[in-house]
């Protein structure tokens, strides 16, 4: 005797919304779905995800800020630096509900509304601070907060506290010089 089993296996859907198949017009969000109201780049934005979505996945997923990247998605490499009410925080191990109500910065959100580059960003293009690119928001993110943080007197102390942040391609003597540079112009 044979017995064959079925096995129906249902992966969440993209919205995070299930949906009764005979009814597929009503779209009932999920009990376990939060509506959630974040404040990103100076914008209001309203989101409708699971509690156990990241603020990186919300960033880059559900509203396509693609600047903050995923690299190890494990809070060790530093790709996805973001601020958070000032501070720098990592994005894959941040929760989007932790952060409703408070006011966060990603890489977009660093150039001034007329495209004039901020200061760190200009001296990461002068100083040649990158070779693929890839670590390079997340590095001017946590440079802009090591400079703010009062962290940036010299070239030690600036290594020291962008060590958060690596870039495979090895560009770290050039990204030092850029951090120090943007540190003197911001300064005067």
């Amino acid at each position: 005797m044979t017995s064959q089993s079925s096995q129906t296996i249902i992966d969440p859907p993209e919205d995070g919304h299930f949906r009764d198949a005979e009814n597929s017009a009503t779209t009932q969000p999920s009990p376990t779905t939060l509506s959630l109201h974040l404040t990103i780049n100076g914008r209001d934005h309203a989101l409708e995800v699971e509690p156990r979505v990241t603020l990186l996945d919300a960033l880059r997923d559900r509203l396509a800020l693609t600047g903050t990247k995923k690299g190890c998605d494990h809070g060790q490499c530093g790709a996805c630096t973001v601020h958070v009410d000032g501070e720098r925080v990592l994005a894959c191990l941040t929760l989007a509900a932790q952060v409703e109500g408070r006011s966060i910065t990603t890489i977009e959100g660093l150039a001034d509304e007329d495209g004039t580059l901020h200061a760190v960003q200009a001296a990461f293009l002068e100083q040649d601070a990158f070779q693929c690119g890839y670590c390079t928001p997340g590095q001017i993110m946590s440079a802009v907060a090591c400079i703010r943080e009062g962290h940036a007197g010299s070239d030690e102390e600036i290594r020291e506290y962008m060590a958060g942040n690596l870039c495979r391609c090895g560009a770290y003597p050039h990204i030092v010089a850029a951090v120090r540079q943007a540190a003197r112009e911001l300064r005067s």
